[in-house]
């Protein structure tokens, strides 16, 4: 038995849960991220469809607060505390770092006997069941792991030059990395909702049989779509993956 927060808003979205929406969506940013990109993407949904932007600890408006050690520390907090948000019917998105965020928000759903999620779109991200081959840079010193984030290509220059900044930064994006490089996929029983897998055609670190892996993590359809672009296709392609996601929920 799990006890559930009862109060109407939750730090962990930037909206309130909506009285009137038939569906929610969970959009969980990569590492580093933050929730401000999804917030664009309700003018792709119905209104009945929404769109809740998940913002994580550390970040946004809540600089400072410490990242829990584990991505199932994370999500199963999530979910005891923003109860309201899971009313519905619904539905999780998830960019690299973000999709296995959704992935075992899912996972805990089932183990807590609540509805599964309708759909899972994950993005930019290996199936959980394929080995990580890069090195770990979250235990790195500062400056080593500002070169190693550069070489990534996802945080702008401008950030990575501003020492100030960065130093507010800093401990959301190595606790992010730390999530990521210490996550360890446990085998369950396949989800029951479908998967929708986003891949970029210039992605160096996730390949398309990485994505294509995800299939059996289902028992539900299976769909891929590739798009034009880098590990980070979603700064361009944000509208356009807005737009299949709205049409897969329709």
């Amino acid at each position: 038995m799990h006890s559930f927060s009862s109060k109407k808003h939750s730090c962990w979205f930037g909206n309130d849960p909506d009285p009137l929406a038939r569906m929610r969506l969970l959009c969980f940013p990569h590492a580093g991220g933050t929730a401000a990109p999804y917030y664009s993407w309700q003018a792709h949904f119905p209104s009945e469809i929404q769109v809740c932007p998940v913002e994580l600890p550390g970040r946004g408006g809540r600089i400072g607060e410490p990242i829990p050690e584990s991505l199932l520390k994370l999500v199963t907090r999530l979910l005891e505390e923003s109860a309201p948000y899971f009313d519905r019917p619904i539905a999780f998105f998830g960019h690299s770092l973000g999709a296995f965020a959704g992935f075992e928000l899912a996972k805990t759903m089932l183990r807590w006997k609540l509805p599964a999620p309708k759909k899972l779109f994950v993005s930019a991200c290996r199936a959980p069941q394929i080995a990580r081959t890069d090195d770990p840079i979250h235990h790195l010193e500062d400056r080593e792991f500002i070169r190693e984030m550069a070489k990534m290509n996802g945080t702008p220059n401008e950030v990575l030059k501003h020492e100030e900044l960065l130093s507010v930064l800093l401990p959301a994006l190595k606790g992010d990395f730390r999530l990521a490089e210490t996550y360890e996929y446990a085998p369950a029983q396949p989800l029951p909702c479908a998967i929708f897998a986003f891949g970029g055609n210039e992605d160096e670190s996730v390949s398309r049989g990485d994505l294509v892996a995800w299939h059996s993590q289902t028992t539900g359809a299976f769909n891929l779509h590739m798009l034009p672009g880098t590990h980070f296709f979603l700064e361009r392609q944000g509208s356009k993956v807005a737009k299949l996601v709205a049409d897969a929920l329709a």
